[in-house]
């Protein structure tokens, strides 16, 4: 009996000692997560004899910063206020005059391939993102999956004792993981995020979006007055003041990057009237008259000229009227819809204010992840979804819903030439990564505890992936060589910290390469190569790769880019053009992928599809939310829905199963007992075909048929509608979308969230009353005719 008790026993000084000598020790933190102190086994038998040794706990250093990323969806460089804009921006504002504007700061021309870089600290590529999700492909640097090698930065921080959350748009996780079967190693929430309230893809309608909170879908509330900006700030100033009520001691790390301003431009009302009538002297004034005030405050040097505009952009004075009224107004619902959501991130940054936090917290004011979106081509949009789908809208098509635009009836964006002005005074826009255009976005960053210049600017050379290092110097923290077992790539951005004290430091940041489907440039020690090789608005590249024409720019002289040098100095290009190639290989950049629409199809670009080859697929009660890539591809192809249901006594009203909503999508439903098929496309045309006797009460099985006309894509059909093998419905479907329904109106089972596919039913009163037992989607092979 006492030599078992003994293995039980343990020395208790030792144990003591042991556990404060790691105490006192700094511990090892390259290595994450810090590894817990082993201990010396205890000899005591007696608990109440025995030191036990203090709790292993995971601190940060004393008096780091809490650390704010605030990053700006596809706003460029001329809109804000704080770097010259047209849009007040109050918040900028007040944080630029107390702390510093960086005026040459980089993102990489795309959404996706921007936020993977700044919360890694490494190369677009290297996070296997050189593109957005969406349209990934099989080759390393292209696959939409970050390596377990590129450990984000809140993982970094969460391993060495921050708290860590994540607001608003995500788009970094894999287009076939975003699904209840995951998997999700990439989701925000297994990224180093203990917080994430947001949506996972590229954008979402802000009166109605289809939000995750961790790895749960959430329902909106009830709300007519409902915005996604306004319930994204409530839920960060929730968040942080738990943190520092409960463990005020611990700093906290906020991501919070709005769906705004990405399309759909959603705004009340209220705040596209504050701007009536400002942007009637069109584009061309506004970038003449923002040039100035950039010239004015600072942002960019006296002497700079504007850059040439594109062909394509038409003058302002050679519209027609109907050309102006619309544009016009498009650009008062995206300066409203600026101006908004500024405003509600003041409310965030004066409730950490209110908390005594300010002081010491590093604030990252991103003014956009890329250059102002031109994806609106020449007129603009009623429906974003249009541009998707290859369907040109006129003047006069978007015109007859002026009204509407901006509020939860529209999906709308604006015409290019407003990106054009957005990104003065430079000449291209988003997308366009071989300009500044497509990449110089307007940057703030407050700290008043350490950085002591108020309104300074700062015009060291910087990018994305510079945010982490500096988040990492600013705390103290090493740059950790191994995460989670995983030996780390090391970070490939520099730190900043040593431009805080200094507006005349040399830049650091010597050499950085761009490259977005084909529009590719080299940035080196202040000269600047680079090729347009597909503007945004066009369907095709200008040359092969191969033959793509070089510009070639002195920025140390030129910073608008308005001087080509290409001409005069061909050893220089060459010189630039060679080294881009040495990045690119470098950076997993090759081979380029210049496809476009080509991409968005999983089989041809190379990427996996979580219904694979499947032909068939069942489902049952409760599965909504599901996106498009986690759902079988009904596009372009004949099929059958076949839903065995009970129908209760008094009828059965509601939804079977829906796909995509308001903007683009189709619903198999009951209306007043009777089996409805409706088809909505583009929210442009809508089909309906419906039975005209109710379904008897009891079991049976509606059976639609869709059969393709084949030919290609696009094309329209015969609808059928079966009761049970009976024939009780049949029209023309003439029109069907080919590309996508929507970013985020999914597809549901028993219900219709998000928007209504048809205005037959609401959401709220969407619910089948009745039992779905089963429901089986079969497709045929695509663009044959069944």
């Amino acid at each position: 009996m006492r030599r078992a008790l003994c293995l039980w026993t343990i020395v208790p000084l030792a144990a003591a000692a042991a556990a404060g000598a790691y105490a006192a020790g700094a511990p090892d933190r390259t290595v994450l997560p810090i590894p817990e102190p082993t201990y010396p086994q205890v000899t005591e038998l007696d608990a109440r004899k025995a030191t036990p040794p203090p709790p292993f706990q995971v601190k940060a250093p004393d008096g780091v910063p809490n650390v704010l990323i605030v990053l700006i969806d596809d706003m460029g460089f001329g809109m804000s206020s704080a770097f010259g804009g047209p849009i007040h921006m109050p918040t900028v504002d007040r944080l630029a005059s107390a702390g510093l504007r960086y005026n040459q700061f980089h993102t990489t021309a795309l959404c996706s391939p921007t936020r993977t870089a700044l919360l890694s600290g490494r190369n677009h590529h290297t996070n296997n993102m050189g593109g957005i999700t969406e349209t990934a492909t099989a080759f390393p640097g292209n696959t939409g999956q970050r390596p377990a090698s590129v450990a984000p930065l809140a993982e970094m921080l969460r391993l060495n004792g921050y708290s860590t959350s994540f607001f608003g748009k995500n788009h970094e996780t894999a287009a076939w993981e975003v699904s209840p079967s995951g998997p999700t190693t990439r989701w925000p929430n297994r990224s180093g995020f203990d917080e994430f309230y947001g949506f996972m893809g590229g954008e979402t309608n802000q009166w109605a979006p289809l939000l995750y909170h961790g790895l749960n879908i959430v329902e909106i509330p009830k709300d007519p007055n409902y915005h996604f900006m306004t319930d994204m700030t409530n839920k960060a100033i929730g968040w942080v003041q738990y943190q520092k009520s409960l463990t005020p001691d611990r700093p906290f790390f906020m991501y919070f990057a709005p769906g705004a301003t990405h399309a759909p431009h959603h705004v009340p009302k209220e705040w596209i009237a504050k701007y009536k009538g400002k942007f009637d002297e069109g584009w061309d004034a506004m970038r003449e008259q923002v040039l100035a005030r950039q010239i004015k405050l600072g942002v960019v040097p006296p002497g700079t000229k504007l850059a040439g505009k594109p062909e394509a952009i038409k003058d302002w004075s050679a519209l027609s009227a109907d050309e102006k009224k619309l544009f016009a107004r498009q650009m008062e619902i995206f300066a409203g819809f600026g101006e908004y959501t500024v405003t509600e991130i003041g409310r965030l940054i004066d409730a950490i204010h209110g908390l005594g936090q300010l002081d010491n917290t590093l604030v990252f004011y991103i003014v956009g992840d890329n250059g102002t979106s031109a994806e609106g081509g020449m007129n603009g949009m009623f429906n974003e979804m249009t541009y998707f789908n290859g369907v040109q809208e006129t003047v006069a098509d978007i015109l007859k819903h002026y009204d509407e635009l901006g509020g939860p009836m529209s999906f709308p964006h604006m015409a290019a030439g407003w990106a054009v002005a957005g990104d003065t005074p430079f000449m291209w826009t988003k997308q366009v990564a071989s300009s500044f255009g497509g990449t110089r976005n307007g940057m703030v960053v407050s700290w008043p505890k350490r950085v002591k210049a108020k309104g300074e600017v700062r015009p060291q050379f910087h990018h994305v992936i510079d945010v982490a290092p500096t988040v990492l110097e600013a705390a103290g923290l090493p740059e950790p060589k191994s995460v989670n077992g995983t030996p780390q790539t090391p970070i490939e951005g520099v730190s900043m910290v040593y431009s805080f004290d200094d507006a005349k430091a040399p830049g650091r940041h010597k050499t950085q390469y761009f490259e977005i489907a084909g529009n590719r440039a080299i940035y080196s020690d202040g000269w600047f190569a680079g090729t347009i090789h597909k503007a945004p608005w066009e369907t095709k590249p200008r040359a092969a790769l191969l033959d793509d024409t070089w510009e070639l720019y002195d920025t140390k002289n030129d910073f608008s880019l308005a001087n080509d040098l290409a001409a005069k100095n061909p050893g220089k290009l060459k010189e630039l053009q060679d080294l881009f190639m040495s990045e690119a290989r470098k950076y997993h950049v090759l081979p380029i992928d210049d496809r476009t629409v080509e991409r968005l199809n999983a089989s041809i670009a190379g990427r996996p599809d979580l219904m694979g080859d499947r032909t068939s697929l069942t489902l049952y009660a409760g599965m909504t939310g599901m996106s498009e890539n986690a759902f079988i591809n009904v596009k372009n192809r004949s099929l059958a829905i076949t839903a065995e249901v009970q129908v209760p006594s008094g009828g059965a009203s509601g939804v079977i199963l829906a796909q995509g909503g308001r903007f683009g999508g189709w619903s198999l439903y009951m209306k007043d007992g009777k089996p409805v098929y409706a088809y909505n496309f583009l929210g442009l045309q809508r089909f309906s075909i419906a039975a005209t006797q109710a379904v008897p009460a009891g079991k049976a099985t509606i059976r639609f048929e869709f059969a393709y006309d084949g030919g290609g894509l696009a094309k329209g059909g015969l609808g059928t509608i079966y009761v049970d093998a009976t024939k009780v419905a049949e029209g023309r479907i003439e029109r069907t979308q080919p590309i996508v329904f929507s970013a985020d109106d999914a597809a549901d089972v028993g219900i219709d969230e998000g928007t209504p596919v048809t205005e037959d039913y609401t959401p709220a009163g969407s619910a089948f009353t009745g039992k779905i037992l089963k429901v089986k989607v079969d497709v045929k092979p695509m663009g044959v005719a069944r």
